[in-house]
């Protein structure tokens, strides 16, 4: 039996029995709650409801209402449930409402679900929100209620705060876009401006390259303008020699002639001695130009010109694993290419640099951080410095078994005394006349004058076995000496050479600095990461963007931090704020 479509609520008679001839005696009272009236086709017990083919059918599909019982037409009630049917008849029109159902695209949502705080469509609310699990209401019968309601200025309310909050958040970002481009643009000029370092320096070796074959090249043209005037000049006197000989010879005056020869033979002699003088010709070389590998090494090596790193914002107390919170200020000072094993400073004007690659110390002005004073070679390459007094420091070399004093008095370096150790000296440390210094092959810590009397050893443990594995850099204070120990830890010894305590950091220390206040300073050569150690054993890490971490050095006095590494062009300063 098909649905026949009646007429609108709004045509009905003022009683549900009785109207006119088009209207039902019994109709569908879930479609006349949306406003049309449909014949009743069957009856639903447990809802007291007639309901038309469409509706009877669907009834049982909701989960709600799958176990109600139904009556067929033939069964059903004649008469309409009066209470129910006043009920269920609209007594407002909902003309105003037009907005279509988000899942029912051609019906109008007119309805409200109380429990689940939900608009409805006459399909939503047969197929989902049916009584008594929900209750359902016609949208027109409660609107009125809203009317300058406290629900309505509430809601006014939040969505201020939230169009507020939307512009607040819009403002913010801005705000960070505009800083974080600005910082970008200094990052940029930093960039550019590490670049001009880098080819400041390669164009300063490049000067130094292309200066000494200029050089050999005067020097070859100074040696060929010497050879041709003096050659020259011997030409012409040799043969004025001859010509007057032969006319002598010729017109047969023999006093003149054996004059002349006496003289000749003089001047041959003469000619012999002046070209022996003259610059060898073997003496000129060919050449051909090698380049530095160690450049091409380098630049095939790295992976990057350098890292972009978030710039830390205002946190509290101690970041983790942030250097910039102590980061005042920071540059490069560009020396060259090789494996820098020490620094040492001797404020406020000197850094000492040993070069393990090229066997040099090298002196750098700090007020003129581009400048090397001087260089200074050594026969076997040195490892770690420390400065004794105001113009003296004292130089590991490990190969030699040696010690070696440098004096850079007047912004010269020049050798001084030396004191043979016999034995691999790798890390040394001077404070109040005292020499802490460490040995590889076997590992030990000696502890002696600045004339090499030895004042304690540090070697073996109570048990005889080693204290040690590769104790390769050391530190000291008026109270402690600390040793890095490559294989082992940290080790921190009184002057007497008894052990106080260690701190265990891995395997991949390398360089230890003290600070004023006892902490110490550890790099990491692996992870690029310098540990603060305080006195109270708590460990803090700053990361460094400088790669394969080896020497440090403190400069209490300018609170600089120096670092260098294995594989890199420069030396890093940082001007810290513990």
């Amino acid at each position: 039996m098909m649905a026949v479509p009646g007429k609108k609520a709004s045509e009905k008679a003022t009683t549900l029995s009785q109207g006119c001839a088009e209207d039902f005696e019994v109709y569908c009272q879930p479609c006349d709650r949306d406003d049309v009236r449909q014949p009743a086709f069957g009856y639903c017990v447990d809802c007291k409801e007639h309901l038309c083919q469409a509706c009877f059918i669907t009834h049982r599909k909701p989960k709600p209402s799958q176990h109600h019982q139904l009556l067929d037409k033939e069964h059903m009630p004649m008469k309409q449930n009066l209470q129910i049917a006043s009920k269920s008849t609209p007594t407002k029109k909902a003309d105003s409402l037009t907005m279509p159902c988000s899942k029912h695209t051609k019906e109008v949502i007119k309805l409200y679900c109380h429990k689940h705080d939900a608009l409805l469509c006459s399909v939503c609310a047969a197929l989902q929100h049916t009584p008594p699990s929900c209750h359902v209401a016609y949208i027109p019968d409660i609107s009125q209620q809203t009317l300058d309601s406290n629900e309505f200025n509430k809601t006014l309310k939040d969505l201020d705060q939230m169009t507020e909050k939307c512009s607040k958040v819009t403002k913010d970002q801005k705000q960070r876009v505009a800083k974080s481009t600005t910082s970008l643009e200094d990052a940029i000029t930093h960039i550019d401006n590490f670049r001009e370092e880098i080819n400041k320096r390669v164009n300063e070796l490049e000067k130094e390259a292309k200066d000494t074959a200029t050089t050999i090249q005067h020097d070859n043209n100074k040696k060929l303008t010497t050879t041709e005037t003096t050659c020259e000049n011997l030409v012409k006197s040799l043969q004025v020699s001859a010509d007057s000989l032969k006319h002598l010879n010729t017109n047969k005056k023999a006093d003149q002639l054996f004059t002349e020869l006496k003289i000749a033979q003089q001047l041959i002699k003469d000619s012999e001695q002046g070209i022996s003088q003259l610059p060898a010709v073997e003496n000129t070389h060919e050449y051909v130009f090698e380049p530095n590998k160690a450049i091409l090494t380098l630049l095939q090596n790295e992976k990057s010109f350098g890292t972009m790193k978030h710039k830390n914002q205002k946190q509290s107390a101690e970041p983790p694993n942030q250097s910039e919170a102590a980061i005042k200020s920071f540059g490069h000072i560009l020396i060259g290419f090789g494996f820098i094993s020490g620094l040492a400073v001797s404020p406020p004007n000197h850094l000492f640099v040993a070069r393990r690659d090229d066997q040099s110390i090298k002196m750098i002005d700090l007020e003129d951080i581009e400048k090397v004073i001087q260089k200074l070679s050594f026969k076997s390459g040195p490892w770690d410095l420390t400065v004794i007094n105001k113009d003296t420091i004292a130089v590991t070399t490990p190969c030699i078994g040696r010690i070696q004093y440098l004096s850079f008095s007047s912004n010269t370096l020049s050798l001084k005394s030396k004191l043979k150790v016999g034995g691999k000296c790798y890390g040394i440390s001077h404070h109040q006349g005292k020499l802490a210094v460490t040995f590889l092959h076997p590992g030990k810590l000696h502890i002696m004058n600045l004339k090499g009397v030895i004042l304690n050893k540090v070697e073996k443990d109570s048990n005889g076995e080693d204290i040690f594995g590769e104790p390769e850099y050391v530190d000291t204070n008026s109270q402690s000496i600390y040793v890095s120990d490559h294989k082992k830890s940290i080790m921190w010894f009184n002057w007497q050479g008894e052990m106080i305590g260690r701190y265990d950091l891995g395997k991949t220390r390398r360089s230890i600095a003290l600070l004023e206040d006892g902490s110490l300073l550890v790099s990491d050569y692996s992870n690029s990461i310098i540990y603060r150690v305080n006195v109270d054993c708590k460990i803090k890490e700053y990361q460094f963007v400088q790669s394969s971490l080896e020497a440090i050095c403190w400069c209490p006095e300018t609170s600089t931090l120096y670092n260098s590494g294995q594989d890199r062009p420069f030396i890093s300063w940082y001007k810290m704020s513990w």
